[in-house]
């Protein structure tokens, strides 16, 4: 025991196993991606386990004897000691080589016995990793170990467990040697079972050594399959099991075998009484079954004596001669009575340790034997429908229902909310059946059992499922194939009656079959239902009842162990959305947010694609003929350490399919269910891989049309998955030119389903390269035979093997170059996908929701650049004005703004390079990355262009106004002057402020009279006067007029609901109000849309029109507001011409005035501008108290520094205050575009909060302005929230901002008075005056401050210093006074934080949906090619639409009536309607807006017309009644729910 213990762990170091004993190595540790199977020049002894674990999993039969690399030095050829050169004769070299052959032979390194290699890896792998093991032995036709000799302890290991076929009742031919016989027992056996395959291994296979440690005593068990055909060797399946090494020593295992078994052959060298075998042998013939002696050196025909004994002599005789013989023999006895086997029956032995009885196995076994306990006794097609109700007819028919949602007709929002009351119904039942025994049971088993015990349950469970369904499903499959040949048989002789029964019959069978399908999956599948019904519901789970809301975690832990996962309910033909997001949500929370790499397999059924993927990956998918993959599947596939360096990805996630063209489905559903299931597996995938079973795809052109389809589809909706076509079950694949043919007539093929295809989905392509990136010599795989030879006893083919060894490498290596697609992603994309195929049209509904949220996240930066961009040049555009009020610039130049911009514009652009090449999306960014660069430059320059207008027009006024500034510094002057000598006169009556005040008042008069002398006072204008002026010489009348004037209808003329009022057909004669009990008018909505329209552009074209003109530079003048007026009248008149009804009078006045309305505030601020700086006396009464401080101050007998210091504070006091209102205006701007919620994010989000403070608020009116002016509400809503921030919720922030910009102005103040008073004092003494001082001060601030000074009655200043602290002290108060500034004074400056926010926000799209006004989110306002994007679309009634020449108000969305047959016109003079669901079709309008179908419950819109039905009744004029009947479904829409739909979006 000793010396084999010794042994073992020489062969674990040697195999590098050590830390992996015992039972150590586990399924985790090979489902893996690792590198590709090395070739065997390049094997090392080291490498040896993982080797034949590798090949076994790929099915290759040569795993066991693969060769190694002598390591060893004293082999190696380039040894000096072997070099025959150094030998001095030729004798002496002749002896030497002798000698080294027979030294070579004493120290050639032993191998490592490919049996032991197996025995020291199934001694280290866990329990399942054994059951995998044991299958792929099974699969490559090897030998079992049944009975396994522990080395250490000694005792027998039965590893029951791992055997596929547990419950096999077949006769047993042991085979026992005793001694040491010179033929091979386990050779003849060969023969015997296969001449063709070593099934046991011998001493004469390939890598065998003389020494082989770990097999004496192991007992394999093999059996024989029989095919049903008259070469078969035996009629019935047998078992063959042979002891390894001499049975003499194994005693134990002896007796089990010898007991057990139905037939005993004995291989003795020689037959003697009184040696060793004698004692075996004469127990052997005592027993009742039946024995067989070979004896090797005796020379006999087969002797039969009584009770079934045989000797049979082997000497002189071929092995073909005796397996006849034995199998004559074999044949003889078990066509009698005789003892059958059962594997089970192993664990009823005494004295060997069987692996099912270990406690954990137990444990999940005994959870296992309770839930299929209430399985027992039932109809397995009934199954499914008691204990799994939530996945039959309930969830059938809420796919149906939910599919037929996308093909509504009739009302089809009402058809729409019925459906979904049918569904939540459906929902209500399934939640009501969701707690069948069998569930509670697999549930409390999963949460409870500890990680290990709930694997062992899992197994057993379908184990156990398996035993009970195997021999209904063969019978049920044998029924099948008998009436589906029956079918086909008929359909050639076109019995019409009789085909119509036998089909209906087929398609009993076929309904039966799918009802007693039963696996672990459907379990699985049921989970997923039972969280879908409660989650829809939201209903919690009651005391007592399964947390169904841990469901997802319980199948991603599944999941992420290597369980594959149900991705489509092949029975349905649906995805269950909600269970597979949640599911993959929890998968993200346990791995993190991963990037896996898709891969996809598509094919026809029973094409070999299960088992591909299994032998490729070592997966788990169900490949028995009982049981083939329906829908698909998706398992995941770690990436190995060692290979992570050459991906970008962590997981392969593998997506297995059902096949297409299924015998199930045959009839008209089968190539829209597979056309598809390819579109969604070739949209989910990185890589396809189609399979085509033989060497023709003509056969299969059908299938390659639908696969050609779904990859045209995705490029279409711009995916770009790559593919690969393995050709399975070739013939001769070494054949090159053949294999050339085949190559080029694929490619015809795909060419011509491409043109087909093309065909089909409207568009231009030739051939299928112009679809997918495709080269077929390579993307073209072909695949030996998977059998060498016939099954079932043929072992797979090598070639099989190569072939799917090849394929790996091929798309490791394609796969090294993709960055894959993040589990999140993946998840999208499964909703896009499934979302888009539900419509008829799956490329114009196809929307790719990873894609928008990369657009948004790309629109959000796009937002940060354009607002550092805008924010740098508000602060330069700040210092220019500054500049030109200083009268230090008098040009402004593009190549100075440019130059001033150069730093941020660079700053940008390397952000925006940086976010384009380091976006963990970069790829997917790379589509935008032209057009917004290009977009950032027209932003960069359109704001310098603006600026450059801007300030040239100020430029302009400050000429203008030059003259006028001349008379104020000559007015100042000669104020200043007489000031100071008044003070000369009146010193004495300093303390008479009376006096003082009377002489001050008599020079001040006296000085204005003379400099105003001839010159007239700007008036105020008079807006009310010149509109009714204007509107009596167009000929309107004063009725008309003081009417429209009185009632103020017209100040809400662009949000009138119904503009029948305002409207007369041409017939009649005489256009005025509506008469009494005349029928009532209807006025189309597209006729509403047009009016609304007109009164719009009315609007802002005339505010264009006003603004053009220089009123703030020359003055307000009547021929203003007559152009616009003239312009009005003639437009309507021209409107009315070419429309089938006229306008009346009322409108074109009432128009009118809303136009001068809108135009009133910005006539009146720009006639103030000019009237403040171009009117002498208001200059001069402005200035009377400041120059009257000044004269007071003289006559106190203050010093011309005091005075002049005190000029200098009040000159800088208000342009100090202007500057730091400025600053505060854009500090408070920057801060709420980057803090504030509302502001901080993209146009989607300041969308939300608009509607959002609307319904809290309640407020119709600023609704239907929403609805109709959307700009206008949301430049409302903007001023509100500035307010509100500024002056409410962060009113202490906004002071602090202020007063932060006080403090920097001061120490700038402070710092300028130093520097200039301490450059003065460093010039030369005649240039020190107070001119030059005054010229270095201004020179200082001339960025931040306006400031102008005359020092012409100052020139006896010469302490500068003196000056400086004067100045210092009085800015200190004016400081003070700042710093209690009202932060309503920013309103009164230049820069206003809610006008710079609004030209930042609304500076965008503001197109709307033709269908329900709706409006687009995207931020550019020129974004083609981009779409217009849509996400608050609404009913068409919130609108004011009608049914035609009706009043029953349209409550349909267009996002719902694209899943109609409904169609519209495109305008009222259209002769040609469209399908909405074909919208992009009816012009530009409709075609460049995207309308995706949308059939979720946001409730938003539905709240409010719910809300507001009345309101919205008396604003439009309609009903919603008929047609417009407001479904129940909607009054349950609750506010909170309105507002937390929009987070939907």
């Amino acid at each position: 025991v000793n010396s084999l213990f010794s042994i073992l762990h020489q062969l674990l170091g040697k195999l590098q196993l050590q830390e992996k004993y015992p039972q150590m190595l586990t399924t985790a540790d090979f489902l893996k991606i690792v590198a590709p199977v090395k070739q065997d020049t390049d094997i090392s002894e080291k490498d040896l386990a993982q080797i034949f674990l590798q090949r076994l999993m790929l099915l290759d039969y040569r795993a066991r004897h693969t060769p190694v690399r002598q390591d060893s030095p004293e082999v190696s050829q380039s040894n000096p000691a072997s070099s025959y050169e150094s030998f001095e004769t030729e004798e002496r070299a002749f002896d030497a080589f002798y000698n080294t052959i027979l030294d070579d032979d004493k120290d050639k390194q032993s191998h490592v016995h490919p049996m032991d290699v197996q025995m020291v890896v199934f001694r280290c792998s866990d329990n399942f990793l054994k059951q995998t093991m044991i299958k792929k032995l099974s699969q490559c036709q090897y030998a079992l170990p049944l009975l396994v000799p522990d080395p250490v302890t000694m005792d027998i290991d039965c590893p029951l467990w791992t055997m596929p076929i547990c419950k096999a009742d077949t006769p047993m031919v042991s085979f026992l040697r005793l001694g040491s016989p010179s033929v091979s027992k386990s050779q003849l056996m060969n023969i015997l079972i296969n001449s063709r395959h070593n099934t046991f291994f011998h001493r004469e296979c390939h890598g065998s050594t003389k020494s082989c440690h770990l097999m004496d005593g192991v007992a394999e068990i093999a059996w024989y399959c029989p095919a049903g055909k008259p070469s078969d060797a035996f009629t019935d399946c047998t078992a063959f099991c042979n002891l390894h090494g001499d049975a003499l020593l194994a005693e134990k295992q002896r007796d089990i075998l010898t007991e057990k078994s139905s037939v005993n052959v004995v291989l003795v060298p020689t037959l003697k009484k009184g040696d060793k075998s004698s004692t075996v042998i004469f127990d052997l013939l005592k027993s009742e079954k039946p024995l067989i002696c070979l004896i090797v050196d005796e020379k006999c025909d087969v002797v039969e004596t009584p009770k079934g004994k045989y000797k049979v002599g082997l000497k002189d005789r071929s092995q073909s001669d005796i397996s006849e013989e034995l199998k004559r023999i074999f044949r003889s006895i078990l066509s009698g009575s005789h003892v059958s086997f059962k594997l089970e029956a192993m664990a009823e032995i005494s004295g060997i340790r069987v692996d099912e009885d270990e406690e954990v196995c137990q444990k999940g076994k005994s959870a296992a034997m309770r839930l299929v306990h209430l399985l027992q006794g039932i109809d397995i097609s009934k199954i499914k429908d008691k204990f799994l109700p939530c996945q039959g007819k309930l969830w059938h028919k809420w796919c149906s229902t939910n599919k037929e949602m996308y093909h509504l007709k009739g009302h089809t929002e009402m058809e729409r909310s019925k459906k979904q009351e049918e569904l939540t119904t459906l929902r209500e039942e399934q939640c009501a059946s969701s707690c069948s025994d069998l569930m509670k049971l697999f549930i409390e088993s999963l949460s409870t059992l500890k990680s290990a015990d709930k694997e062992y349950f899992l197994r057993w469970t379908q184990i156990l499922i398996d035993d009970l369904s195997t021999d209904d499903l063969s019978l049920i499959h044998q029924s099948y194939n008998e009436k589906w040949s029956e079918v086909q048989t008929l359909k050639k002789h076109d019995k019409s009656d009789q085909l119509t029964r036998k089909q209906s019959e087929l398609d009993e069978i076929s309904k039966k079959l799918q009802s007693a399908t039963f696996g672990l999956e459907h379990i699985y599948r049921e989970m997923g239902q039972i969280y879908e019904a409660h989650a829809s519901l939201q209903k919690p789970p009651k005391r007592r009842q399964m947390n169904w809301s841990k469901y997802p975690e319980m199948a991603a832990e599944l999941m992420i162990s290597g369980h594959p996962m149900e991705l489509m309910d092949g029975d349905a033909g649906h995805v269950p959305l909600t269970w597979i997001s949640s599911l993959l949500n929890e998968v993200v929370k346990k791995l993190g947010n991963k990037s896996v790499y898709v891969l996809s397999v598509l094919g026809i059924q029973s094409s070999g694609k299960s088992t591909m993927l299994n032998a490729m990956f070592g997966l788990q998918f169900a490949v028995s003929a009982g049981r083939c993959t329906k829908g698909a599947f998706m398992q995941l596939v770690e990436v190995s350490e060692e290979m992570k360096e050459h991906f970008k990805f962590d997981y392969f996630l593998v997506v297995d399919t059902e096949g297409l063209r299924a015998l199930e489905l045959a009839g008209n559903s089968t190539f829209h269910h597979d056309n598809e299931l390819a579109t969604f597996v070739v949209g989910l995938g990185n890589m396809t891989l189609i399979n085509i079973f033989g060497e023709n795809p003509a056969e299969m052109q059908d299938v390659l049309q639908i696969v050609v389809q779904a990859f045209m589809r995705m490029k279409k909706v711009n995916l770009s998955p790559s593919c690969v076509f393995v050709h399975q079950n070739v013939t001769d694949i070494g054949a090159s030119e053949k294999n050339m043919d085949g190559k080029r007539n694929l490619q015809q093929i795909l060419d011509q389903m491409a043109q087909l295809a093309a065909k089909e989905e409207v568009c231009d392509y030739e051939c299928f390269s112009d679809v997918i990136t495709f080269n077929v010599q390579e993307d073209v795989k072909y695949f030996a035979q998977l059998w060498e030879g016939s099954p079932p006893m043929a072992p797979p083919n090598p070639g099989y093997s190569e072939s799917i060894q090849e394929l790996k490498s091929f798309i490791l290596s394609k796969a090294s170059h993709s960055a894959g697609t993040t589990l999140s992603q993946f998840r999208s994309k499964v909703q896009d996908l499934w979302d888009a195929l539900l419509n008829e049209n799956f490329v114009f509904s196809f929307k790719n929701t990873h894609e928008i949220s990369v657009y948004r996240k790309l629109e959000d930066h796009y937002r940060n650049w354009t607002w550092t961009l805008r924010n740098s040049m508000l602060t330069f555009e700040n210092q220019l004005y500054t500049r030109i009020e200083n009268g230090s610039v008098d040009k402004v130049d593009h190549n100075d703004l440019y130059k001033g911009m150069t730093k941020t514009y660079e700053d940008v652009q390397k952000d925006l390079r940086t976010y384009f090449d380091d976006d963990e999306d970069k790829e997917m960014l790379a589509q935008w990355r032209g057009r917004f660069v290009s977009k950032i430059t027209d932003f960069h320059d359109e704001q310098v262009k603006a600026v450059k207008r801007k300030l040239e027009e100020v430029i302009q006024q400050k000429k203008a106004c030059k003259e006028l500034d001349d008379k104020k510094i000559e007015f100042e002057k000669k104020l200043l002057q007489k000031s100071k000598e008044l003070a000369q006169r009146l010193k004495d009556k300093a303390k008479d402020e009376a006096e003082l005040e009377k002489q001050f008042d008599y020079v001040w008069s006296e000085l204005v009279h003379k400099l105003t002398a001839g010159t007239k006072p700007i008036e105020d204008i008079d807006l009310e006067t010149d509109k009714l002026s204007i509107l009596a010489e167009l000929g309107f009348e004063w009725a008309f007029i003081d009417e429209s004037k009185n009632s103020g209808t017209y100040k809400k003329m662009s949000k009138v609901g119904n503009y029948i009022e305002y409207v007369y057909t041409k017939q009649q004669n005489q256009p005025g109000k509506k008469e009494k009990g005349k029928k009532e008018q209807f006025l189309p909505n597209e006729e509403q849309q047009q009016i609304r329209s007109l009164i719009n552009n009315f609007e802002t074209q005339s505010l264009d029109t006003i603004k053009s003109k220089p009123v703030a530079t020359t003055g307000y003048n009547l021929i203003y507001l007559q152009e616009v007026a003239k312009n009005v009248k003639d437009t309507v008149t021209e409107f009315e011409s070419k429309e089938k009804y006229g306008l009346k009078k009322e409108f074109t006045v009432d128009l009118l005035l809303y136009v001068f309305d809108s135009l009133e505030t910005w006539l009146k601020e720009s006639h103030k501008k000019f009237q403040t700086n171009n009117d002498v006396r208001t200059y001069e009464e402005s200035k009377k108290k400041q120059y009257y401080k000044v004269f007071t101050s003289f006559c106190k007998g203050s010093s011309s520094a005091v005075v002049f210091g005190e000029l200098i504070c009040e000159k800088l006091k208000s342009s100090t205050v202007e500057a730091v209102c400025n600053n505060t205006a854009i500090d408070l701007a920057n801060i709420m575009m980057c803090n504030y919620k509302v502001f901080n994010g993209n146009r989607l989000n300041l969308e939300k909060h608009v509607l959002t403070s609307l319904v809290e608020k309640q407020d119709f009116d600023g609704f239907i302005t929403y609805i109709k002016e959307p700009r206008k509400q949301v430049e409302t809503f903007i001023k509100a929230e500035v307010k509100k921030y500024i002056f409410k919720e962060n009113k202490t922030e906004a002071r602090n901002v202020l007063k932060r910009n006080v403090e920097d102005i001061t120490r700038f103040l402070n710092q300028a008075l130093y520097d200039s008073t301490e450059n003065v004092k460093k010039m030369k003494k005649q240039s020190q005056n107070i001119a030059m001082w005054v010229k270095e001060f201004s020179s200082l601030i001339k960025d931040k401050i306006a400031f102008s000074i005359s020092c012409q009655n100052f020139s006896d200043i010469n302490n500068f210093d003196f000056l400086k602290e004067e100045i210092k002290k009085g800015l200190e108060s004016v400081m003070e006074e700042m710093r209690d500034l009202n932060l309503d004074n920013m309103n009164r400056f230049r820069i206003k934080p809610d006008e710079i926010l609004i030209n930042q926000l609304c500076q965008r799209c503001w197109v709307t949906c033709p269908f329900c006004g709706a409006v687009c989110v995207n931020i550019k306002e020129d974004h083609s090619p981009e779409k217009h994007s849509v996400p608050f679309h609404r009913p068409a009634a919130v609108n004011g639409v009608c049914f035609d020449d009706t009043k029953e108000a349209d409550i349909d969305f267009c996002t719902t009536s694209v899943a109609s047959d409904d169609s519209f016109y495109p305008d009222q003079d259209s002769q040609e309607d469209f399908l909405y669901k074909q919208h992009h079709k009816a012009g530009s309008r409709y075609a460049d807006g995207s309308i995706t179908l949308d059939l979720s419950r946001k409730s938003f819109w539905r709240w409010f017309v719910c809300q507001f039905q009345v309101k919205l009744e008396d604003h439009y004029g309609y009903k919603f009644q008929g047609r417009g009947e407001i479904p129940n479904e909607w009054n349950k829409h609750t506010k909170e729910r309105a507002i937390r739909s929009l987070d939907e979006i």
